[in-house]
């Protein structure tokens, strides 16, 4: 069976991750934040529309079900005053920018852990009708006990962690691996909705008053350790068949559960070295539990502090940004401090060991989204390693995914 692994010659793919008014915490306290609209519909059409004006594949939108200040595994999530804290959901941010956009993909974070999985279904395949098939799923579990409380039907599942150091214990590995294996089920159970109404199911048949045909209307009826679904989905089948699903992953667990369902995987690798192994690690867990001819994506995330004309050096600016904040900016993923052109070469470099592409964090919403659209794109089309053009319409067919099969039509 051929392989389809992304090549150096293979385009890139780029994705913008947008949070607040950048990643870096003090982005807010900057002059030309737009702080004060960061609730308002205007302020993300006008992120969506800059993405899309640099061709990106699709942006996601983070979320939680918790203020977010604090650590992932603190009992108390108290928010600070420094920061911007507070939330739109992004659910329901991506179906606005959906209708206010027309080829970038858009992609919203979901918890798996205290979402119900029929309304994740019908909340994504409503977001690819609107969107004419451009909508995917950010996969995210819960492991805050804030957010546990906030729902009240479970209680927060490490106990006594409090730090991510803490996770390398026999005991919280234990319940990571619950966490991601519900997460596991949660995809499967929303692929089936999916495909619970197969294709051409409406009929729409005025003459003869039949709207559907039932036949083509399936029961999933999935029994799981941690829910049970009888299905069918109120919503027809969405237009890609089966929206994207991404997952961000920093470790074996995470990476087994995209290798399993994902169709993009995340990851942050700190440098060279980090990226290669990474890479194989995440290759030897796809050839466990996939088929050669469907490859998992993986893209790296970096956090972004670009230089432009106007604002100067990237590095510069972020000293001036951690100033602001009182602390150095820390983060999960790489923090790349520079040029457009040796961001261009990082990714070059990386994406001949074989990330199909990148999910850029910007530091400032303000200065690096534009320097991304107007310099990272063209020193990248420049080498030949970007389009210069959208191509097809679909989020799943610009990513090169095959064609989502409907498994119950399949079988009949």
């Amino acid at each position: 069976m051929t392989s389809t692994l992304p090549t150096s010659d293979t385009p890139v793919h780029l994705a913008i991750a947008l949070d607040g008014t950048g990643w870096h915490p003090a982005s807010w306290r900057r002059t030309g934040s737009r702080a004060t609209e960061v609730f308002t519909g205007r302020y993300w059409t006008d992120q969506a529309l800059t993405a899309e004006r640099g061709l990106i594949d699709f942006i996601t939108i983070e979320d939680s079900l918790a203020l977010h200040a604090g650590t992932p595994f603190g009992p108390a999530p108290v928010p600070t005053t420094s920061r911007l804290v507070g939330r739109l959901d992004a659910s329901l941010v991506a179906s606005w920018v959906a209708t206010r956009t027309e080829r970038i993909g858009i992609v919203p974070t979901i918890t798996t852990t205290h979402t119900e999985p029929f309304h994740v279904s019908k909340n994504l395949a409503t977001l690819d009708h609107v969107s004419l098939g451009r909508a995917g799923w950010r996969v995210q579990v819960s492991a805050r006990p804030a957010e546990a409380a906030h729902v009240g039907r479970r209680a927060a599942p490490f106990g006594d962690v409090r730090d991510a150091r803490d996770l390398a214990s026999p005991e919280a590995q234990a319940q990571l691996r619950s966490l991601f294996d519900e997460a596991g089920d949660v995809i499967e159970v929303v692929r089936r909705l999916w495909d619970s109404w197969e294709d051409g199911a409406e009929i729409r048949d005025a003459a003869t008053g039949r709207f559907i045909d039932r036949d083509k209307l399936h029961y999933i009826d999935f029994e799981g350790e941690y829910f049970s679904v009888k299905g069918p989905s109120i919503t027809p089948r969405p237009p890609q068949g089966q929206p994207v699903v991404t997952a961000l992953g920093h470790q074996p667990i995470p990476y087994e559960l995209a290798a399993r369902g994902a169709d993009v995987l995340y990851v942050t690798p700190r440098d060279d070295e980090d990226a290669a192994a990474i890479l194989a690690q995440v290759r030897e867990l796809e050839g466990q539990h996939r088929t050669a001819d469907t490859p998992l994506k993986v893209f790296a995330d970096l956090e972004v502090v670009l230089s432009t004309p106007e604002h100067g050096d990237g590095a510069a600016r972020l000293r001036q940004l951690d100033e602001v904040a009182g602390e150095e900016f820390t983060s999960d993923a790489l923090v790349f401090a520079g040029d457009a052109a040796a961001l261009a070469d990082l990714v070059q470099r990386w994406h001949a060991l074989g990330y199909a592409g990148f999910r850029l964090r910007p530091a400032e919403h303000a200065i690096d989204l534009p320097a991304i659209t107007d310099a990272l794109v063209p020193a990248l089309q420049r080498a030949g390693l970007f389009r210069t053009a959208y191509g097809p319409s679909t989020l799943r067919e610009r990513l090169g995914l095959p064609a989502a099969v409907n498994r119950y039509a399949a079988s009949a």
